[in-house]
Parts: structure tokens; sequence; C-alpha cells
């Protein structure tokens, strides 16, 4: 399956992971902590990102964070090339450092933002790191210790969560540390991974489709949040995808989608628009096809409308396989 693309907005909540390529410890001193705790703090403190929540752990990391002036992925090259570099160096050593991508969750603010807090910063607890949570509270490589107070980084934004627990500081305190307490007896939590209710299996124009034809699956890897929550997610990053490619292409509808392409391939509009068999008219009917509801996400009815041709034959045409020439196009 193709790797799906990211979904991301200034100001959404991220759950983002990451682990070492093969299991290979990327947390192992204190020097690895604090170089990738200073990136963090770096990133705070120029508003390109809020962390609400964040665990390191010998392997792996979580991290809670909000989007700020800067995409998720500018931050996270950011953060994980840096830190890949100083690991390196540190620990002589060279190649990758982090299994394939970062993992990262688009989630709904409630009530995701507390469970996904908890649920990250019991995993020193969850993992034998921690014996109780009283060592937890003082444990320096998770948010916790932070929210506590027994620890200082003035970047994490620990105010935001103590909100919800109350006005006055130190009862705050107190009823989020009973907040922790009483997830430790949930264990793991698996519907925290993702969840919704429509999948991309793919690019955007099979999510279109999937609406469209009202099928439904259990979830959509990259969303955490209810139906409604990933509807709206999925429409947000729909119109943005299909806004860049115009932006890239200068198209803004159809017909200038159509000029391009007969420009390009030496074929008259009015033979694209018709039923003619020739073959760089067929070649050229072929890409628009393609370009329209794979990447611009207009439905197969639109297309023939505009072409004049039955809608099977714009979906046989779309899902083909693609000619080569396509790409000067995208």
């Amino acid at each position: 399956m193709p790797r799906q693309p990211r979904l991301d907005t200034p100001g959404a909540l991220h759950h983002v992971m990451g682990r070492g390529i093969n299991g290979i410890q990327i947390f192992g001193e204190r020097d690895d902590c604090t170089d990738f705790l200073d990136r963090l703090k770096n990133l705070c403190e120029s508003k390109a990102m809020s962390v609400y929540a964040w665990a390191l752990m010998s392997n792996h990391f979580h991290l809670l964070v909000r989007t700020g002036n800067v995409q998720l992925s500018g931050s996270m090259r950011k953060l994980l090339t840096g830190y890949v570099v100083n690991y390196n160096r540190r620990h002589k050593r060279y190649g990758h450092l982090f299994q394939n991508r970062y993992k990262s969750i688009l989630c709904e603010d409630d009530p995701y933002l507390l469970e996904l807090a908890r649920y990250i910063h019991l995993n020193p607890l969850r993992a034998g790191i921690v014996k109780s949570v009283k060592e937890l509270d003082r444990y320096q490589c998770c948010g916790h210790s932070v929210i506590m107070g027994n620890v200082k980084h003035e970047w994490q934004d620990r105010d935001t969560i103590l909100a919800y627990f109350g006005k006055k500081r130190k009862r705050a305190i107190e009823k989020y540390e009973e907040f922790i307490t009483d997830g430790i007896v949930e264990g793991s939590r698996p519907d925290l991974v993702g969840g919704g209710l429509i999948r991309s299996l793919g690019d955007w124009s099979q999510v279109l489709s999937l609406r469209r034809s009202g099928s439904k699956v259990f979830s959509d890897e990259r969303i955490l949040g209810s139906s409604e929550f990933v509807e709206e997610a999925i429409k947000d990053a729909d119109e943005k995808a299909k806004e860049t490619l115009r932006l890239t292409l200068k198209i803004t509808d159809l017909s200038t989608l159509a000029k391009k392409i007969c420009l390009g391939e030496e074929v008259e509009e009015r033979e694209l628009r018709s039923g003619l068999r020739k073959r760089s008219v067929v070649k050229s009917r072929k890409f628009f096809c393609q370009i329209s509801v794979k990447h611009m996400g207009y439905s197969g009815a639109d297309v023939a409308r505009f072409l004049g041709i039955t809608t099977s034959a714009v979906n046989r045409l779309a899902v083909s396989e693609g000619l080569p020439g396509i790409e000067k196009y995208l």
C-alpha cells in the first residue's frame, strides 16, 4: 500500500511517535535526552509547536504537540535530522537511526488531549522504568514531572493540561495526579492509536471515492476522533491537496486542465471532448481523466459531463495504468 499523506493544519493536535531502527537504543545516555529536549525547546520557543506531553523511552519516543507557525513535517525534520547527526557523532556510528518515518496521528481535542497526555506520561511506568507514580513524579525523561512542578522545562505547556483540573495550581496538580493514577488500571490503550470511520487506502481520490459511495471501514490510522472530526479532517486535507495542485499547475478548473493538456499533446480541445479514437486524443483523454479524478478530486460524472463521454469510460481511464509523460502535468 502506498504511504499515506500527512494530515496537518495550523493548530492541529498530533500524537507523534518515532522508533529506533531494528530496536536500537536511541536514548541510552543523559546527553541523548538533553540533546533531544534542547531541540524540542527550540521549536517551542520559535512558536513552531506547543508540547503538552512527552516521554523518551529507550528505543522510541512519544510527543503530544500542537502545530504552530510551521507544519509538523518541517518541525519533525528539523528535530530528528539534527538529533541523528549529533547522536551518530556522540556514539561514533553511521547511517539511519529511526525506523522508517515517524508516525503522526491527528487528534480531536476533546476528549483525547487529556487521554493522550495520560497515556504518554504513563509509558515509563508501564515499561517498568519507574516503579510507582511517586517515582514517575520526578522522572526527568517524561513530561509528567514537569506538570507536577518537580522538573523545570519552561518550554512545555503545562498550563493547558492543568486548566482542566481547576483554577488553583496546587489543587489542579493534585487532581491531575489522581487522573494519572486512575489510568494505571487501564493498561495499554490500543484505542488511542488511531480511529474514525473512513480509511485512506492510498491517495485522496480513493478517500473521495469512499465518501461518495457511502462506503465505510473501521478507521483511518492517521486520525483519532469522532466520525464528524474524521470527516472534517479529511475534507480539509482534501481541499488543501487540491489547492496545492492547482497552485503548482496554475489549474483552477477542468477547462484550464484541458487547455494545458491539449497544448502539451498538440490536440484540439474539441477532439478531446468527443468520442474520437485517434491515438493522440485517447492518450490526452487518459491524462485528463487520471489528473482530474485521481489528483484534483473531481467525480467521474463531473468529468464525463465535461468530456461528453460516459461516466464508466471516465472511471475506466482514471484507474487504468499510467502512461509515460503524465509527470509533466503533475
